[in-house]
């Protein structure tokens, strides 16, 4: 019954799909959102939403720009009802109180992507949506809290809790292969006979986090080498003259990739849940692995050291100073300035070696003059490390890496 519930309301959509599409000619698609909103009737809203996100991927740029304007600032809260009604909650709390006050400070734009969404894929839709917003919105500030609308919703709508995770493999669909090739963002991957090499071997794993309503879509991947001992260099990690080994004779796994494919998407973290679910699945499977490690870039390096103008007289000494940045170089609110560092240390991982000629990539030689590091993900500990990051921006580091730092920290400091 449920099926043929299906069909029949399937096919009553998509007549009145077309009848809608000739009763639009001429209505604004700001007109069929205004209507969406007002809409009772489930079939008269999909077809409305359906035709508002069909003319929502033939705009331009000008067109789509309006049509976040007409979002951002005609489908605003009313600040006066929002006051009004938690005056009425305050001094009355009670069920209907608090449900007038919660309407009155919820936006309208947030129920109209709600109706977009009753649409099948329109998730992605909304997804690319974002995409182009976030391209405009630096330039136009009081676009803001569209964004931050998006942003809420999107975190309700992919948590953890809806994601799967998917073993992605030289036997994947091709689809799913190619936007591999095409979102992988820390190590180019050249040609298909690339992507062979990093998924094929027995002592390769590739993972991702995928949405059901975006299915073919990976939200973000990770690439895992399975060793012998902690690796020191990528080249010698991806190079296509090593031997492959077997899975059971590794005792490392290193995550030596991780890339976010959904732009929309900025903001919304998965890369935490992965890892610790990708490291809990393979010590799980492979019960010889005993440690669980990055190899990563250190993509701010010498930016920094530009801009605190400290590498002076102390070129030379490159791991050195790359310790120092990740143990000392702070933002504003304390916390570590290197981006990849803040991601996996407030993981729960740990700095473990810093090692120079590590990437020797035109791009990894202007970020850092090569220089690459690993963090350590000790499954014991990655809680207490996550909790002492969060509340006291601790940095937890091996002490080779701290005597490093310090090997510089007087040349530096004075002190």
């Amino acid at each position: 019954m449920s099926f043929f519930s299906e069909l029949v309301s399937t096919l009553f959509e998509r007549r009145y799909q077309k009848f809608l599409s000739k009763e639009a000619e001429g209505r604004s698609t700001t007109d069929l959102a205004r209507a969406l909103l007002g809409s009772i009737g489930e079939v008269s809203g999909v077809a409305m939403a359906h035709t508002v996100l069909d003319r929502y991927e033939t705009m331009n740029a000008n067109e789509k720009l309006a049509f976040f304007e007409f979002m951002t600032h005609e489908l605003e809260i009313d600040p006066e009802e929002v006051i009004e009604t938690l005056k009425a909650y305050k001094a009355d709390p009670n069920k209907d109180s608090y449900r007038s006050f919660a309407i009155a400070s919820e936006p309208k734009r947030q129920e109209l992507a709600r109706r977009l969404n009753q649409v099948p894929g329109a998730t992605g839709q909304l997804v690319q949506l974002r995409k182009d917003l976030l391209q405009v919105i630096k330039d136009r500030p009081d676009l803001g809290p569209l964004d931050v609308d998006l942003k809420h919703l999107f975190a309700s709508w992919f948590n953890r809790g809806f994601l799967v995770l998917r073993p992605i493999n030289w036997s994947s669909p091709a689809d799913i292969l190619e936007k591999i090739i095409a979102y992988e963002a820390v190590h180019a991957i050249d040609s298909w006979d690339d992507l062979r090499r990093r998924l094929k071997p027995e002592d390769r794993r590739c993972f991702g986090f995928f949405h059901p309503s975006m299915p073919n879509e990976p939200l973000i991947f990770v690439e895992v080498a399975l060793t012998k001992g902690i690796p020191n260099s990528i080249q010698d990690l991806l190079t296509d003259e090593r031997e492959a080994i077997s899975a059971g004779d590794a005792d490392t796994a290193v995550f030596y990739s991780i890339s976010n494919c959904q732009a929309g998407l900025a903001g919304i973290s998965f890369g935490n849940s992965l890892i610790k679910q990708v490291a809990a699945d393979l010590a799980q499977d492979l019960p010889g692995l005993s440690t669980f490690v990055t190899l990563s870039p250190i993509p701010s390096l010498n930016r920094w050291l530009k801009q605190a103008d400290l590498a002076k007289g102390i070129e030379n000494q490159s791991a050195s100073l790359a310790a120092y940045y990740l143990l000392e170089a702070k933002t504003a609110d304390g916390s570590p300035y290197d981006p990849v560092a803040r991601f996996h240390l407030g993981n729960g991982a740990r700095i473990h070696a810093v090692h120079t000629g590590a990437d020797t990539s035109a791009n990894r030689l202007a970020q850092s003059n090569g220089t690459m590091v690993n963090y350590l993900y000790d499954l014991a500990k990655i809680s207490h490390n996550h909790e002492q990051f969060v509340k006291d921006k601790t940095v937890v580091a091996s002490a080779p890496v701290r005597t490093l730092c310090a090997s510089v920290r007087t040349k530096i400091t004075g002190k």
